[in-house]
């Protein structure tokens, strides 16, 4: 694979739009009472932009790095007239122009990360691209969760591509994946199809090793919360313990 996601960059929307509802809903639940008070922010791990458009449409100046050169083209595409910088970068060294008040980071990107110890990394790259008091707000699969929903195999199909997600986990390692077979359609050709592939990998921590992790970057005021709740009318597969949402507020 030349780039990170390419395909899923591509496909994004059309296979995994319909999920966010819980995502965008639990946002802006549980992040009504700061917004009033945010003027900046960056959306890490920005996927295809929906997070960094919504808060760049309620007047927010807004900041949109992720590792996929696909996603960064896509959301550039989406965000245009609307007040969003949008650049490559690694949620372990990534550095903005200016300190922002918000950094959030959904639809579980952090659990992407190479290694469990990388989670450190990206807390203090956090830390140091916000303000003091500025909050950093992310969500994360669990261990429960790798093995309710990264097991066995998923397919799906939408006009002129089909995804086939072949998942599996190592439970001792807290490391999940997925072998993805992309078969597309080739333009013009009604019957010929074209095969691709990519290889996706997530890793998840404990709640106690996220909060030393913040900790140890300078976050305190570390509220968590279990994602079920809202989740409960659009994956029955998310039950209690699966996924969680933490805001951590960095230290004046």
């Amino acid at each position: 694979m030349s780039e990170p996601y390419r395909w899923l960059a591509q496909y994004y929307d059309e296979f995994f739009g319909p999920l966010r509802a819980p995502i965008d809903a639990s946002r802006r639940r549980l992040l009504k009472r700061i917004l009033p008070g945010v003027s900046s922010a960056c959306d890490l791990a920005c996927g295809s932009g929906t997070t960094a458009i919504e808060l760049a449409k309620q007047g927010i100046e807004v900041y949109a790095v992720d590792l996929s050169p696909g996603m960064c083209r896509l959301t550039r595409q989406k965000a245009r007239g609307l007040p969003v910088k949008v650049s490559t970068g690694d949620m372990r060294t990534f550095r903005l122009s200016r300190p922002v008040d918000l950094i959030t980071c959904e639809c579980d990107a952090l659990n992407h990360i190479p290694s469990k110890g990388d989670l450190r990394a990206v807390a203090k790259s956090a830390a140091r691209a916000l303000n003091p008091g500025g909050y950093f707000y992310f969500d994360v699969n669990n261990s429960l969760g790798f093995i309710k929903y990264w097991s066995g195999t998923h397919w799906e199909e939408q006009p002129g591509v089909i995804m086939v997600m072949n998942n599996g986990l190592n439970r001792t390692a807290d490391r999940a994946w997925s072998e993805i077979d992309w078969f597309i359609r080739e333009p013009g050709g009604r019957n010929h199809w074209r095969r691709y592939q990519e290889h996706v990998e997530e890793i998840c921590w404990t709640e106690g090793e996220i909060r030393l992790a913040l900790e140890a970057a300078g976050f305190g005021e570390i509220e968590c919360w279990d994602a079920a709740p809202f989740f409960k009318n659009a994956d029955t597969r998310v039950s209690p313990g699966c996924r969680s949402f933490y805001l951590a507020r960095k230290g004046g």
